[in-house]
C-alpha cells in the first residue's frame, strides 16, 4: 500500500471535524478527504436500509480516490451499517463505536449514560459494544433526535435548544450516571450549553480516544505517511457547499467551497 494514499472521513455533515479536527492535529502529514452527506442529513431519523445506501455510494466514491483507509466519523452510521460494510472495501475502516467501546469499558464506571441519535439508540450499539468487554457495566441510552439540527443549523445558543439540553441533561440525571458519553459527533460542539447545567467533567467525547485509537493502529500497521510536508486535504459534499462551509467555520476552517460529488 501506498502511504501517501489518502484517508477518507464521512458523516452527514460538520458534526465529524469533531474527530477531522483532532486527527489534523494529531497527523498533520496525511493527506485526507471529509465528506458531508448534507444532501441526506440528518442520518438520525434513517432507517438501516437508507443509512446502508447512502455509506456505500460514499465508501464507493472513496474507492474511486483510491484512499488507504476511511473513518466512520459518525456514531449512526458505526452502529448501523460498519458490521455489513466492513469486509466489502479493501480498505481498513475505522468505526468510531466499536473502536472506543474498549477504552470506555475499562474505565472502571458502574453506570454510564449515552446521549445519541435516534437510530444509534435504537440499534443498542454502545450497549451491547461496551457490556461486551465489561458486563458489569450499566449503559443508559436516550435518544436526543433535535440536537444535530441544532448543530447543522447554528443555532447552539437558541432559547429552544437550551431548553431541549437542560429537559434531556434533567431526565438523564435521574438514573445518576458516572460519566455521560456524548454519542454523536455533533454533541461535543454543545458542550458550551451542556456546561451551563453539568459540570464538563461528567461528559465523554469519544473523539478523542477515537483518534488516538486511529494514530495508534496506523502506526502498528506501517500504514503512516513518511513524508514530513503537511498533508492535502479536500473537501466533498452531497449538496448545499455554502452551508457546510458557514457551519464549519465554528470548528474548522475550510479554505473554500467542497466540491459536491
Amino acid at each position: 500500500m501506498d502511504t501517501n494514499c489518502p484517508i477518507g472521513f464521512f458523516d452527514s455533515g460538520v458534526g465529524g471535524l469533531s474527530v477531522y479536527s483532532l486527527f489534523k492535529k494529531m497527523l498533520p502529514y496525511e493527506n485526507t478527504l471529509y465528506f458531508g452527506d448534507l444532501k441526506n442529513m440528518p442520518y438520525g431519523n434513517k432507517s438501516k436500509t437508507e443509512l446502508l445506501q447512502f455509506a456505500h455510494t460514499i465508501l464507493d466514491f472513496f474507492k474511486e480516490q483510491n484512499v488507504k483507509a476511511v473513518v466512520i466519523a459518525c456514531n449512526t452510521s458505526s452502529a448501523n451499517v460498519y458490521d455489513i460494510v466492513k469486509s466489502e472495501y479493501d480498505f481498513k475502516i475505522y468505526p468510531i463505536i466499536q473502536s472506543c467501546a474498549k477504552v470506555i469499558s475499562n474505565m472502571n464506571f458502574k453506570k454510564i449514560g449515552v446521549f445519541a441519535t435516534v437510530a444509534t439508540i435504537n440499534s443498542g450499539a454502545y450497549k451491547s459494544e461496551i457490556q461486551k468487554y465489561n458486563p458489569n457495566i450499566s449503559v443508559v441510552e436516550q435518544s436526543c433526535p433535535k440536537w444535530t439540527n441544532f448543530v447543522e443549523g447554528g443555532q447552539i445558543y437558541s432559547e429552544e435548544c437550551l431548553s431541549n439540553i437542560k429537559t434531556q441533561l434533567d431526565k438523564m440525571m435521574c438514573y445518576n450516571p458516572e460519566r455521560i458519553i456524548l454519542g454523536c459527533t455533533h454533541y461535543p460542539f454543545l458542550k458550551p450549553v451542556l456546561t451551563k447545567f453539568a459540570d464538563e467533567k461528567i461528559f465523554i467525547d469519544p473523539s478523542e480516544i477515537f483518534v488516538k485509537f486511529i494514530f495508534d493502529d496506523l502506526k502498528k500497521s506501517n500504514m503512516q505517511r513518511i513524508s514530513k510536508e503537511m498533508g492535502t486535504e479536500k473537501f466533498f459534499v452531497s449538496a448545499n457547499p455554502e452551508n457546510f462551509v458557514n457551519n464549519a467555520s465554528l470548528f474548522y476552517k475550510v479554505n473554500k467551497l467542497p466540491s459536491i460529488v
